[in-house]
């Protein structure tokens, strides 16, 4: 029992975080959201930075996995890409701003630990896209005449931009995420800056696979 208080309270915390943000919910809102005494939020966590830390941290282990899962599933990277954008769709849907977006619009209200912790949530976005990016370069389903550095930085910042434009705009969860389409299914426009200039020489529209 003790553990799932702890798990429900940092469910709670997370959805409060990413649809509220960090410093607009105090430890009364968080015990309502979970349905627990005030003080059963104490007991578990003793300040709200240490449950800052412990969302950030559960999110950033199963984020790890989930990218993992990704990596061996998927075997070409325009597919890996699609996956990862698809992330972001399932935010959308479910009227959420994706974690590290929420925690970064709030970087200045966020105590240090938490700010280190957004960070290492960013370079894990990079480091991942970056190796997806090198990999697709070598095998020339990606274009080649940028570093897999530039190409990682380009496609997170208009995923993480396209959720803050949609957020607000009011338009988040309406059916839609950053350059993508509500089933998760993301063609060829979310990769359309991404692909091989002979690929590129059409409308995104031409490149979708039916």
């Amino acid at each position: 029992m003790e553990h799932g208080t702890r798990r429900i309270l940092m469910q709670r915390a997370e959805e409060l975080i990413r649809t509220r943000g960090y410093a607009a919910f105090s430890f009364a809102d968080l015990a309502r959201a979970a349905g627990i005494r005030k003080a059963s939020v104490h007991h578990h966590f003793p300040t709200k930075e240490t449950l800052g830390c412990a969302v950030i941290e559960d999110y950033l282990h199963r984020f790890t996995a989930e990218l993992s899962a990704v990596w061996h599933a998927v075997p070409d990277a325009p597919g890996r890409l699609r996956a990862f954008a698809a992330f972001f769709t399932s935010s959308a849907m479910a009227g959420m701003l994706p974690l590290c977006a929420a925690l970064a619009a709030q970087r200045d209200s966020l105590p240090p630990s938490m700010r280190h912790q957004t960070a290492a949530f960013f370079r894990l976005h990079l480091s991942w896209l970056e190796s997806v990016m090198a990999e697709g370069i070598a095998a020339g389903t990606l274009r080649g005449d940028l570093p897999a550095s530039v190409l990682a930085r380009r496609f997170v910042t208009r995923q993480e931009g396209g959720s803050l434009l949609e957020w607000g705009l009011g338009e988040w969860g309406l059916g839609e995420a950053p350059g993508g389409t509500a089933d998760g299914v993301h063609a060829d426009d979310v990769l359309h800056d991404l692909l091989p200039g002979d690929v590129r020489a059409g409308p995104p529209d031409h490149h979708r696979k039916t």
